[in-house]
């Protein structure tokens, strides 16, 4: 069902096509879950907390100088997409526009999602802010969600024209862009 909903959205994604594709029946389906609707909330967790469990888990979050560590999460993101096994693309971003105007449950669980990985780099932003003076009154809240935007934009861009070099190149002008903000950046 990931695989579907990220390749031909949710909404083109059908029960039938699932069921074909999983090898089940519909009833074996239904069993599980009571609507499409139910299953692509279950999707978005399962999808949302593998994607955070792995940022949370990577070997950048070892790393102990705050700034270091946003930079290599940076990389991090521009080496998975550079992976040729990583699909290029973000159900949780897909989700919230797609689905934001007519799912209001999916749309508050995209917003948790969002804010989760928001409230990470926050943490990450406010000890870069303490351990390095920025060169200007910043706003880590405000940097946090730019970075997730830039993350959500550059997917969604190099989806579109089918080139994952547009990903690596908008992160590197985020990565060039957090560096300026912080003196000995």
């Amino acid at each position: 069902a990931q695989r579907l909903m990220l390749a031909k959205g949710f909404p083109a994604t059908t029960v039938e096509k699932i069921c074909e594709t999983a090898g089940l029946t519909k009833g074996s389906f239904f069993h599980y879950f009571e609507s499409k609707d139910d299953l692509g909330k279950a999707v978005l967790d399962r999808c949302a907390g593998q994607g955070l469990a792995m940022f949370e888990s990577a070997l950048f979050r070892r790393q102990s100088d705050p700034l270091k560590r946003i930079v290599a999460s940076i990389d991090f993101w521009i080496d998975l997409i550079n992976d040729p096994s990583t699909e290029c693309g973000c159900l949780l971003g897909n989700f919230a526009q797609e689905l934001s105007d007519t799912h209001p449950e999916i749309r508050a669980q995209c917003a948790r999602h969002f804010d989760r990985w928001t409230q990470m780099l926050k943490r990450d932003f406010d000890e870069a802010k303490s351990a390095y003076r920025p060169r200007a009154r910043i706003d880590t809240q405000g940097l946090a969600e730019h970075y997730v935007a830039v993350v959500e934009g550059a997917l969604l861009l190099a989806k579109v024209k089918r080139d994952r070099k547009v990903f690596e190149r908008n992160l590197s002008h985020l990565k060039r862009y957090v560096q300026s903000v912080f003196e000995g950046g």
